[in-house]
């Protein structure tokens, strides 16, 4: 009895162990199976393929194996999945993964033809062999497959299996995937083909070596009709679709891809290589715009001038709309038209003069009106000129940033300090700013530092969004307003509310005035006429040249859009004729025209205040400014007193100006003078008639009132004489002018004379080396000294 049960215990036993490893086995065989397929299932690069907004192919750039693979789409065309499905799996959507059924009739085929002539494979079983790079024909690989298959078929859906071996189809040569196939035999979107384009990509990867496009082609028709014939039996199309469809020729090349960004296409190579990236431009609009700059490149390529780009952003997303990196018709020439000028850095010229006006303006430092001195100047080793060498004595600062006057706008930055113009254009997104701000100085304004066309134009982007955001929030501002454009959806900036501050780095007002001053920029020949368009083409811009004609700029400005412009050589070989305005704004004006019209700008009056100025100077009115004017600043506005009505004392026929030492206080009249110093009085009435020069002194009297001015050399610490062509020392030049038109001046050098002059001082001398005094008298008695040092140009 004891017996039997032990025994009757160890089946018992015995069951339960023989069940648990049946368990065991089962679950490492499910294991095995599920797991024994490589995930991802293809280990292979892809291209780098670029998308306009619409979803537009911008171009493509190849694997790193030298294959033409399109990342996996969204989604199969409809006309090809049809195809696809008849030609290679009709029972695709009924079998697990393999088709017994074609199996059988494979061995059948195989066996009567002594020779392997058909596989059976479904189209899982297709993906499984490419996966297993197409290994040969065996019935190992084949019991390899089906496996692989029924793994595939219980991990996918049937629509991610069918994007698979849309992905790695081949398609002949080095063509990989349905949608490269698309674009190299058609020169569109698989979602744009034919029923006969379909059906001719359905059959191409049955025998991609031996039917080629181009080559055997009777071979690929005949398959191709076959397979459209059977379109036409099961009702898939009619028979009008079916008589068009065989009528239609077959690819007879392999076609470019597109290149109309094609520098776009490089940058997405290097940053997002492999990947299919959805771009912020406008398919359509980047076509045009290289249009456009193709034709321009035309004709500047007549004066040597073989480098443009462009670059159109959106102020409301700050989105890249288009970007013309360069010149390129899809062949490298001797004039670097592979180079990305877009990214690269350039001298700005006065393309930074904007800023400078716009944050004075903030500060409270100046008026639009405010005169600002335009006569020859040297600040330390640095003498900046007008381009058209010439001087205005003095003008309004709004005037002189349309004008794009270099030496108000160095005057403007040696009061406002180079240092905090630096570390705002640096907030601003200037990085290319990568020395310490002494080492730009003064020239930072006049091209003496580098900036690229993207930070550029990301810059004047923000400067608008600053003022559209202000007008459309209720007079709100966002702490981090300066932030660059983007190129790709996926980077593209949400609309999030964002952080709010009540200390904006700039205000609205200041730049809704900046902007009121670039629209009276002098635009170029062929925008003749524009004010009759008025709002409808109101533009803000600016230009900019560098020294040596070597950088061309236009940036423009409206509500929605800005487009930023630069035109050269790469190489920096300068041109004449080179300029912003001749060269760079024709382009920038051209692309505007491309674009949706915009109204213009509101003005934000709630941070704005009518203040009273002096309508001559600029400056807020003295006790001797006669009349004022109410304009609208910034409120908070700091602006100095005017500095130059003063109270003129005449004579009782107002011919002569007089005092009390020489005059009967009791008829002498008084009247307030706008009086600027001589220099700049010298060049400003040469360029306003109505300006007021003062009558002379009374013979006898004498005022306090200077005359006298030197105009050259404005410093006279180390003054070196020039050397001729011929080797021999030259001459040193100086001049000064004189408020009396007709006044004779004497020279007198370490008191000994020199000689006189009238209507024009000026007068060349050869001094010794060491320190000298230089004394110039007028025939009433008025003298000015200078001391200066004669540095020797012995080595």
């Amino acid at each position: 009895m004891g017996l039997k049960n032990i025994c009757k215990k160890y089946k018992l036993l015995f069951k339960k162990w023989k069940l648990l490893l049946l368990i065991v086995v089962a679950v490492s065989f499910f294991i095995t199976f599920y797991f024994m397929v490589p995930r991802p299932l293809f280990d292979v690069p892809f291209s780098t393929v670029v998308e306009s907004e619409e979803g537009r192919l911008l171009g493509a750039r190849v694997a790193a194996d030298q294959q033409w693979r399109f990342p996996s789409p969204d989604s199969i065309p409809f006309k090809y999945e049809k195809c696809l499905i008849l030609f290679e799996d009709t029972y695709f959507y009924l079998h697990p993964g393999i088709n017994p059924v074609s199996l059988a009739r494979a061995a059948v085929q195989n066996i009567k033809a002594g020779k392997i002539l058909s596989g059976g494979s479904t189209v899982t079983m297709q993906v499984c062999r490419m996966a297993r790079d197409d290994k040969a024909r065996s019935f190992k690989n084949k019991i390899i497959e089906m496996i692989w298959a029924l793994n595939l078929e219980l991990r996918l859906s049937k629509r991610e299996i069918l994007k698979i071996y849309a992905s790695h189809a081949p398609f002949g040569g080095n063509i990989v995937g349905l949608e490269t196939a698309a674009w190299r035999y058609f020169a569109r979107p698989a979602s744009e083909l034919s029923w006969g384009e379909s059906a001719t990509l359905a059959v191409l990867p049955n025998a991609p070596a031996l039917i080629y496009p181009g080559r055997l082609d009777q071979r690929l028709k005949q398959k191709r009709d076959r397979l459209l014939a059977k379109l036409l039996d099961n009702r898939t199309i009619d028979s009008l679709t079916f008589q068009l469809s065989v009528a239609e020729p077959l690819p007879e090349k392999v076609n470019p891809l597109p290149i109309t960004a094609y520098h776009l296409v490089e940058r997405a190579a290097e940053e997002k290589h492999g990947e299919r990236v959805l771009s912020t431009v406008d398919g359509f609009l980047q076509e045009k715009v290289a249009e456009v700059a193709c034709r321009h490149r035309k004709i500047l390529e007549a004066n040597h001038i073989y480098n443009l780009a462009v670059v159109v952003s959106e102020v409301s997303s700050k989105e890249v709309k288009a970007y013309v990196g360069n010149y390129f018709d899809g062949i490298e020439d001797n004039h670097a038209n592979n180079v990305d000028v877009v990214q690269a850095l350039r001298s700005t010229g006065s393309i930074l003069k904007p800023f400078l006006y716009c944050q004075m303006l903030d500060d409270g430092q100046i008026t639009p009106q405010m005169l600002i001195p335009d006569v020859p100047t040297r600040f330390g080793g640095f003498t900046p000129l007008n381009f058209d060498q010439d001087y205005s004595g003095a003008v309004p600062a709004a005037e002189a940033l349309a004008r794009s006057l270099n030496i108000p706008a160095v005057k403007m930055l040696q009061n406002y300090g180079v240092t905090p113009f630096y570390s705002f254009l640096k907030k601003a997104g200037m990085n290319s700013l990568t020395r310490p701000p002494d080492h730009y100085g003064l020239s930072l304004i006049l091209g003496g530092a580098e900036v690229s066309l993207w930070n550029m134009a990301g810059m004047y982007t923000s400067l608008v969004s600053i003022l559209n955001n202000y007008s459309s929030h209720d007079g709100s501002y966002v702490s981090d307003p300066f932030s660059p454009l983007v190129w790709n959806k996926a980077n593209a900036q949400v609309k999030t509310l964002q952080e709010q501050t009540d200390q904006p780095v700039l205000r609205a007002s200041a730049i809704y005035l900046t902007l009121q001053a670039l629209l009276k920029v002098k635009r170029p020949e062929s925008e003749a006429g524009w004010q009759e368009f008025a709002s409808m083409r109101n533009i803000a811009w600016k230009t900019g040249t560098s020294f040596g004609f070597r950088d061309g700029w236009a940036v423009g400005m409206t509500k929605d859009y800005v487009v930023a412009v630069w035109v050269g050589n790469a190489d920096g070989e300068g041109r004449p004729g080179l300029t912003g305005v001749a060269a760079a704004a024709p382009l920038m004006f051209d692309v505007f025209k491309l674009l949706p019209a915009s109204g213009w700008f509101s003005m934000p009056v709630d941070e704005m205040e009518q203040v009273e100025i002096c309508p001559e100077s600029g400056y807020r009115p003295g006790i001797n400014c006669d009349s004022v004017k109410s304009v609208w600043l910034p409120a908070g506005t700091k602006a100095e007193v005017c500095p130059w009505h003063r109270t003129i004392h005449f004579n009782e026929t107002e011919t002569h100006r007089v005092n009390a030492d020489c005059y009967p206080v009791s008829e002498m009249k008084h009247k307030n003078w706008f009086i600027l110093p001589p220099a700049m009085e010298y060049f400003f009435r040469l360029r306003n008639p109505v300006y007021s020069l003062l009558p002379p002194l009374l013979p006898g009297c004498s005022d306090k009132i200077e005359n006298m001015e030197f105009v050259y050399p404005r410093e006279w610490n180390n003054l070196f004489i020039p050397v001729d062509l011929d080797g021999t020392p030259g001459r040193l030049i100086f001049e000064l002018v004189h408020r009396g038109h007709n006044s004779e001046v004497y020279w007198h050098l370490d008191e000994q004379f020199l000689g006189a002059t009238s209507g024009k001082h000026q007068i060349a001398i050869h001094p010794e080396g060491g320190w000298h005094i230089l004394n110039v008298t007028d025939q009433v008695g008025n003298s000015i000294t200078r001391r200066f040092f004669v540095a020797s140009n012995n080595k």
